[in-house]
């Protein structure tokens, strides 16, 4: 059965007869009966029955119409897809990155994807997973990574990887074993990512199991950036928590020690995209880029991810 053949087949359907569809697809009487002959063959059924000088579908015609019909359209939507590829010559791309995007290779996701395409536009929007997720339910931004839990009314959620995060100390003592929810809640806590508070995800898991085992997490300092939790935990002001993916990376100070929680906990990075939008051709291509730059560093040498969906 092929392409071809279904084409003739639909055509003479709708113009019933043969020389019709032979107007249709541009090809002479014969032919188009001959698709048609080919196909009842392989079928062992009878598409057609003559009519006077017309044709009129049988049953096991009005069978195959619907499905005839739709793989001539996933055909012609494959096609679509790789001229859109093949021809991205200009539009925008417009996409949200994670606030650790630079800890998992995405730094120079927009410097890879100009390489590739230099007449598209691109924009890149960094900011907590709380905020990009809300930018792509208003329709801001077409589609964003962003680490869970979010808000996902609205949006198609589509896990990729996950990433331990880790309780950072200068304390061996805090240091020694695994730490409850009960030992956050005791320590001198510096949290980052102030201006968004319990709704950055990370934070927000630890409000949650505070919440269910009863007790409170008060950091002693908020500030905005994990460079400065640091710092202060460097000076031994109190403790904080990282991504393991931040504590492989050149940026994490000298001498500071890292334990799991008792019950581990988990960033896991997520492609958000408005339901029931389609991408344009720019950003589709853009989120193949980072989903794949992303599930290439999971897999690769430093990676400290653990992939989730690979495609």
């Amino acid at each position: 059965m092929t392409l071809q053949q279904l084409q003739a087949f639909l055509a003479a359907r709708r113009g019933g007869s043969f020389t019709a569809a032979a107007r249709d697809l541009g090809l002479t009487q014969p032919s188009v009966s001959e698709l048609v002959r080919r196909l009842e063959d392989e079928l062992g059924m009878e598409l057609f029955r003559r009519v006077g000088r017309g044709l009129v579908s049988t049953h096991a015609g009005d069978e195959l119409a619907p499905f005839a019909e739709r793989a001539l359209a996933a055909a012609d939507q494959g096609v679509t897809a790789v001229r859109a590829l093949r021809d991205l010559e200009g539009g925008t791309a417009t996409f949200g990155l994670l606030r650790n995007a630079e800890f998992y290779a995405l730094s120079e996701l927009a410097l890879h994807f100009h390489r590739r395409h230099p007449s598209v536009r691109v924009r890149l929007v960094g900011q907590n997973s709380a905020e990009t997720s809300a930018a792509v339910q208003r329709g801001e931004i077409e589609a964003g990574l962003v680490a869970l839990p979010v808000d996902n009314q609205g949006l198609s959620v589509t896990p990729l990887v996950r990433d331990e995060i880790v309780y950072v100390t200068a304390d061996a003592g805090r240091a020694a074993s695994p730490r409850t929810i009960a030992d956050v809640a005791d320590a001198p806590m510096i949290l980052y990512d102030a201006h968004y508070g319990d709704t950055d995800p990370a934070r927000r898991q630890l409000a949650t199991r505070a919440r269910l085992a009863g007790v409170t997490v008060e950091p002693l300092i908020e500030v905005e950036h994990l460079a400065s939790a640091l710092t202060l935990v460097r000076a031994g002001v109190g403790d904080t928590f990282a991504c393991r993916a931040a504590v492989a990376s050149d940026m994490f100070p000298s001498g500071l020690l890292v334990t799991s929680f008792a019950e581990p906990m988990y960033d896991t990075i997520a492609l958000v995209t408005r339901l029931g939008h389609t991408l344009s051709p720019a950003t589709r291509e853009l989120v193949r880029f980072a989903q794949q730059t992303l599930l290439d560093h999971a897999r690769g040498p430093h990676g400290t991810t653990t992939v989730i969906f690979p495609h």
